[in-house]
């Protein structure tokens, strides 16, 4: 983590010294400027996936997800820029298994690629219209083409967890025996929970000893949990987007996986975690897709309190209300005066303001506050609370 705790909050957090599930490192391979930018109606400008990209880099992600660069024109350039900026971070550029893909690839000059094909059978013959065997020859013709070539290899089930298992399992295999480095486990309409998603994920392991990544999607809200499992079940890499963008609900969420992993399962990533809500806010931008207020970690009022009860209680231990510090994600602990707000917030507010009410005046403001929030459906604004304690202080109704 980037923000230096003291001794007082180590103990005071409870994620330090807790015992991991995972065994062995997470490996995150971020496909924000792939599968993030398939979301319906997002398209990065050139120079925002650059940005992107180095800004992926320096939080610290172990692998970049760039594009499909047999798409050619402004897809292959931007690609290509983003290799030749060496950034000490691996990059992987998508490809169907299909040699001429894998070709476009090499000549941008990345170091990895993902051959992906599909693995389930309502894909295998509504998409592609072949076989099982087709699916099994074209992956050793393309691992095998990459693998000549020096190329990483990730080769992607496409909606593995609507496959057969047994040909799932002959599916990797084939993966394996042609070289790939690792498999991708690909969620890809988002159909399944936590436990279902831990049991599959360890008998694949088991079965094939391969790498596995998880490639979750989010379309019932368990994208990140579904992650997770995975990793509990064994598997070491994991995609993830920035925001969560993806097609349809999107892809587990680059911030929501860090955080989780640290506080609620006890891995250490080596993550620049303090950097997440400027980049959250960039992506949102250049993608056209508001940030919410509400967002996991990242969200502008996950540290903002409003009623008595919680700013009262942060106010005297933050740990109270808080799993982690602020700072650790970019934030800010901020006091908003409401209708549910009481003496504490009312003072703090004043205060940050250069004013030191007395007990007896913060008393008498407490309804006239609450009225007026009321009144106007809303939070007050800062220069409002100052108006109002200013006007009384002017009556000498205080």
């Amino acid at each position: 983590m980037s923000e230096q705790k003291s001794s007082q909050t180590m103990e005071a957090y409870p994620e330090e010294g807790m015992k991991s599930k995972i065994k062995g490192p997470v490996y995150i391979d971020d496909t924000t400027l792939r599968d993030g930018e398939q979301t319906a109606g997002v398209v990065f400008a050139n120079e925002e996936k650059i940005h992107i990209a180095k800004m992926l880099s320096r939080i610290g992600v172990h692998q970049i997800e760039v594009g499909i660069p047999t798409m050619g024109g402004d897809e292959k350039e931007a690609i290509k820029q983003i290799v030749d900026l060496e950034l000490p971070t691996s990059i992987l550029a998508w490809n169907r298994a299909v040699i001429s893909d894998i070709k476009h690839s090499l000549d941008c000059g990345v170091d990895a690629v993902a051959v992906s094909i599909s693995a389930s059978d309502i894909h295998i013959e509504n998409k592609l219209r072949r076989d099982r065997q087709w699916v099994l020859d074209s992956i050793l013709s393309a691992v095998e083409f990459a693998k000549d070539h020096q190329l990483y290899v990730s080769v992607n089930a496409e909606d593995a967890s609507r496959a057969d298992p047994e040909f799932l399992i002959e599916f990797a295999n084939a993966a394996k025996q042609s070289g790939a480095d690792r498999l991708r486990y690909c969620d890809t309409v988002g159909i399944l929970d936590p436990l279902e998603t831990y049991k599959r994920v360890k008998t694949l392991i088991q079965e094939v000893d391969l790498p596995i990544e998880m490639h979750t999607h989010n379309d019932f809200g368990m994208a990140t949990a579904n992650a997770i499992a995975g990793l509990e079940a064994g598997a070491t890499y994991v995609n993830t987007t920035v925001n969560g963008l993806g097609e349809r609900a999107g892809n587990a969420a680059l911030e929501e996986l860090v955080m989780a992993l640290q506080y609620t399962v006890g891995v250490e990533m080596d993550i620049q975690t303090s950097l997440f809500r400027d980049l959250g806010e960039y992506v949102a931008l250049a993608s056209g897709r508001m940030l919410p207020a509400w967002k996991p970690i990242v969200g502008s009022n996950l540290f903002v309190y409003e009623s008595e009860g919680r700013a009262s209680g942060v106010i005297r231990d933050p740990t109270t209300y808080e799993i982690f510090l602020p700072g650790e994600v970019g934030l800010l602990r901020r006091f908003s005066v409401g209708k549910y707000s009481g003496p504490s917030v009312i003072r703090r507010k004043l205060r940050e303001q250069g004013y030191h009410p007395s007990k007896e005046e913060v008393q008498k403001l407490v309804p006239i506050m609450r009225s007026r929030s009321i009144a106007l459906k809303r939070s007050l604004f800062d220069n409002e609370v100052v108006e109002v304690y200013s006007m009384l202080r002017e009556r000498r109704d205080v």
